[in-house]
């Protein structure tokens, strides 16, 4: 005998939304199988996609809710996530907070996203760890016996992001495209003759209208960039783009997103060396040095990096009690400098500069600027770290002896009121010109300077102010710093930053003794590896007795990495910032 069930009230109810529930989600299901077939196979995907957050979801959002089936659904997809990242489908992605802040979308325009984009498009040559120069699109290089004529072998494997071919044609075009387009590259315009590609061989040869052995190192830093791209583009250096941008090395730029603040790199689908780890490298730029470095103890980057300076030096405490990082330690080849206006008295005088000298104390701020991670320099201006250093005499802190050569050099106060005056009777007021960077040197350069009776006047300008009134000489001192770059770019040994033929941004080109210049041009046309030796030597010891600029202290660079990453890679030219890096960067 069957035994009809019965309902209550409630258990009516109940039974008849369960009873709804059913009906509702058979009308869903039909009506999606209709308008599959109405639309075609090929469109069925991107309408249901397209319902996927849309009404049909909130009303299945909301049956399951009836029904208690959330939290079953996320408890399984969870469930499902973990297993999904432990089989490691997980892409790595690589993070790097840095201050130095992109400013506009050109690839060539910007400095500092010309920079970062070395990972994209590189240059011919690179630096290794132990400083020295090989090649990276360069496969090997010849030079003639008078140093005109180089020869550089391309790579036979490089291809653009768009699997266009690297040729020697790319190559010679970007030299001549920075040589023509770019002031900080006049030079290859004035002196390159003539170049040929030769698909034989897949070279390039540049040949000049002088001898030049550092042709090598000048071709480090020059992006090489697809010709059949930038070949119709005249105004690159304000040719600007969100990307992609097409590059050759293992990552490609992929996005250039300034409201963000970030660049993204994308691995190089064509890219036939060795296959980076990182899917995607994100350059993450922040407004100031303590918000990158606030990125990084929240764990929002996982390293740091600004070009040819240090992580701070008062945020490595902090850093080391995160217990997520350790530090890579290198002495940097650069230097921070104070640089006399070498074209204005009284700079000029050569005893004025000498007791600038002897007026600074260098002990304080190689202690207040890089506790304990820096040193006193020495009046030959070049770092002991680069090849051929010679040991001059340290600088070194005596007020006293400043005010006596002063004296003797004819700078008195004759009405008594403690400020000295020039040769034209006037009270000297020197004008220290500074960027926000070294505000705190310069406070110190004031109090050192009224100390020996000089006046002067702090002014702070922000980095392009700077660069404008730098190169229209309108300062007495200012201080700033050279990059590994700069010590070994044009005659090395840091004669770029003075020499009054080189053009460029960080450059102070105010110096045209000619003595001073025909060592550089002697330095450019040997291959002599004694006679290189020699000139070096003369030139530290010129700077040692003009001091064209006063070397404030030397430093290490300091490096924090995420710990759960290994294979970091530095040089002394671009630190941790360059390709060895990430081929070879790996998660642990």
């Amino acid at each position: 005998m069957k035994h009809r069930k019965s309902f209550t009230g409630p258990e009516l109810k109940k039974e008849l939304k369960r009873c709804f529930i059913y009906s509702v989600l058979l009308i869903i299901f039909c009506s999606n199988i209709c308008l599959a077939e109405a639309v075609g196979t090929e469109d069925s995907d991107e309408n249901l996609k397209a319902s996927n957050g849309g009404f049909f979801d909130r009303i299945i959002a909301y049956i399951k809710g009836l029904l208690g089936l959330e939290e079953k659904v996320q408890s399984s997809e969870a469930e499902t996530a973990g297993m999904q990242q432990s089989a490691g489908t997980e892409e790595t992605v690589l993070k790097i907070a840095t201050p130095n802040v992109i400013k506009s979308e050109s690839m060539m325009g910007d400095y500092y996203m010309g920079i970062f984009s070395h990972l994209s498009n590189p240059p011919l040559m690179k630096m290794d760890s132990e400083g020295h120069l090989v090649g990276q699109l360069a496969e090997s290089y010849d030079v003639s016996e008078n140093n005109t004529c180089w020869t550089f072998y391309i790579k036979d494997d490089l291809y653009w992001s768009d699997g266009e071919k690297v040729t020697p044609e790319d190559v010679e075009f970007s030299i001549r495209y920075y040589g023509e387009k770019s002031p900080s590259a006049g030079w290859i315009n004035e002196t390159l003759e003539s170049s040929s590609v030769s698909g034989d061989n897949n070279s390039v040869t540049f040949k000049f209208n002088k001898p030049y052995t550092r042709i090598n190192l000048e071709f480090a830093t020059y992006m090489i960039m697809p010709k059949h791209i930038w070949g119709s583009i005249e105004k690159p250096l304000e040719y600007t783009s969100k990307g992609p941008y097409v590059g050759c090395g293992p990552y490609y730029l992929k996005l250039v997103d300034l409201n963000a603040g970030k660049l993204v790199y994308e691995k190089n689908p064509y890219w036939k060396g060795k296959s980076p780890e990182p899917k995607t490298v994100e350059i993450h730029f922040y407004s100031s040095v303590d918000v990158a470095t606030l990125a990084l103890e929240n764990g929002e980057a996982d390293t740091y990096y600004k070009y040819a300076s240090s992580y701070p030096y008062t945020g490595i405490e902090q850093l080391e009690k995160t217990g997520n990082f350790d530090f890579i330690e290198k002495t940097d080849i650069g230097l921070i400098f104070l640089a006399p206006n070498l074209k204005k008295a009284p700079l000029t005088d050569k005893e004025f500069r000498e007791a600038l000298a002897y007026a600074i104390n260098y002990e304080e701020l190689v202690n207040l600027e890089t506790l304990g991670y820096g040193r006193v320099p020495n009046r030959g201006f070049v770092p002991p770290t680069m090849e051929n250093f010679k040991e001059t005499e340290k600088l070194e802190y005596n007020p006293e002896k400043a005010r006596e050569i002063l004296e003797k050099a004819g700078y008195s106060d004759s009405n008594g009121n403690g400020i000295l005056e020039g040769k034209d009777r006037k009270d000297i007021k020197l004008k220290i010109l500074i960027r926000p960077d070294y505000a705190r040197t310069g406070e110190l350069l004031e109090e050192y300077l009224e100390q020996v009776g000089l006046d002067s006047e702090l002014r702070s300008v922000d980095a392009d102010t700077w660069y404008t009134l730098k190169d229209n000489y309108e300062y007495d001192l200012t201080v700033t710093r050279t990059t590994p770059w700069g010590m070994l770019m044009h005659a090395s040994w840091g004669s770029g930053y003075f020499d009054s033929r080189r053009t460029g941004q960080g450059v102070m080109h105010n110096l045209d003794d000619p003595e001073f210049l025909q060592l550089c041009d002697d330095i450019l046309a040997t291959t002599d590896p004694e006679e290189l030796e020699g000139y070096s030597s003369e030139l530290q010891d010129y700077y040692a007795e003009n001091l064209p600029g006063i070397p404030l202290y030397w430093n290490k660079v300091v490096t924090p990495y995420n710990r759960q990453f290994e294979g970091w890679y530095t040089d002394p030219l671009k630190g941790i910032y360059n390709i060895e890096t990430f081929l070879n960067i790996h998660k642990v």
